[in-house]
C-alpha cells in the first residue's frame, strides 16, 4: 500500500485516523512523494515479487491530489521496469475530485477504484465532510457517475459507524442500486488518545490500559446485527451477483482455505505501507513514531 500523498486530503472526516499522521512529520510543507523515491519503489517492488502479476495499491489521504500527470508517471515506470511481469492498480477515492479524465484515464489502464461512501445522504454526510464542515455525499455522487459513465471497475468502502449501523438494509441496498457489485464494510472503533490523537491499538500481548472509544465508534452488538441483517438478505437473493468481502472471506476460512483479508489472517503485518518519504510500516494502523 502507497500514500504517495501522505496523510494530505481534501476532506475532514470526523472519525479519520489518518489525518493526524501530518504531526508526524513537524515542519513538513511538502506531503508529495518525490520522483526519485517513486521510481525506486516501483523498481524494487515489482523486482520484489515472485508473481505474475503485480498490484500496486494507491491510498492516501486522497491520492487524487497528487494530479493525473503523477498516475500517468507512474504507469510509464511500472511500464519501465515490469520486464515480464503484468501490472495492475488499485486506487482508494472519496471520489470528490474525479473528472471525465480521471475516468478515462482509469479505464484506458484498467484500475480498479475503490469508492468510499457510507450509505444515503444523512449516514454518509455525518462524519464524512471538507474542511469547512460542507457535507461530500453529492460530490462522491457525481464521481460515482463519472465512474459508471466511463465503465471503470469500481467497488465501496464503507465504514460503519455509530449512525449508520442502526440501519444495515437501507445501506446495503443503497450500494447494490447505485452499481456496486463488491462491498466492504469496516467497523469503526477508535481509541480515544490524548493531545487530540487518537490512542494507539492496543498492545497485541494484551498489555496496554484501558482506553474509551470516540462517540462515533460502532457498539460491537449493532456492528453484529448490521452484518447479520445483511447476511440474511444478501444469502436469499444475491449470492453469485453481490460480493460482500467480509462474507467472501469467511465463507473461504469455512472451507478451509486461508484468509485473505489481514483481520482473519494467522498474523499480521504482511500488508506493508510506505508513506510520501519512503518510510514503511507494517500497517498502517500502526503508523506512528
Amino acid at each position: 500500500m502507497t500514500k504517495p500523498i501522505g496523510p494530505i486530503c481534501n476532506l475532514d472526516c470526523a472519525y479519520c485516523y489518518y489525518l493526524e499522521k501530518e504531526k508526524l512529520y513537524p515542519g513538513t510543507t511538502n506531503f508529495r512523494i518525490s520522483d526519485e523515491t517513486l521510481e525506486n519503489y516501483v523498481r524494487q517492488y515489482i523486482a520484489a515479487q515472485e508473481v505474475a502479476e503485480v498490484t500496486f495499491a494507491w491510498q492516501g489521504g486522497e491520492p487524487t491530489l497528487m494530479g493525473l500527470p503523477f498516475f500517468r508517471r507512474v504507469v510509464e515506470l511500472q511500464q519501465k521496469h515490469r520486464g515480464e511481469k503484468r501490472i495492475t492498480n488499485a486506487l482508494q477515492t472519496n471520489g470528490t475530485l474525479l473528472t471525465d479524465e480521471w475516468a478515462e484515464f482509469f479505464r484506458e489502464h484498467q484500475f480498479l477504484i475503490g469508492l468510499s461512501l457510507d450509505g444515503p445522504r444523512e449516514l454518509h454526510d455525518r462524519y464524512r465532510v471538507d474542511k469547512g464542515g460542507h457535507p461530500s455525499f453529492d460530490k462522491v455522487m457525481r464521481g460515482l457517475a463519472l465512474l459508471k459513465k466511463h465503465h471503470v471497475e469500481f467497488n465501496t468502502l464503507t465504514v460503519v459507524h455509530r449512525a449508520n449501523a442502526q440501519h444495515p438494509l437501507e445501506v446495503y441496498r443503497f450500494l447494490k442500486e447505485n452499481g456496486s457489485g463488491f462491498l466492504q464494510f469496516i467497523p469503526l472503533v477508535e481509541r480515544v488518545g490524548s493531545d487530540s490523537m487518537f490512542a494507539e491499538p492496543p498492545a497485541p500481548d494484551g498489555t496496554s490500559g484501558f482506553s474509551p472509544v470516540t462517540e462515533w465508534s460502532v457498539r460491537s452488538e449493532d456492528y453484529g446485527r448490521f452484518l447479520c441483517d445483511i447476511w440474511d438478505e444478501w444469502v436469499r437473493r444475491d449470492v453469485g451477483n453481490v460480493f460482500v468481502q467480509l462474507f467472501d472471506v469467511q465463507l473461504g476460512v469455512w472451507l478451509g482455505l486461508p484468509a485473505s483479508l489481514c483481520v482473519f489472517a494467522e498474523t499480521c503485518g504482511r500488508a506493508v505501507v510506505m508513506e510520501h518519504n519512503g518510510d514503511l510500516y507494517s500497517c498502517d494502523h500502526y503508523v506512528y513514531p
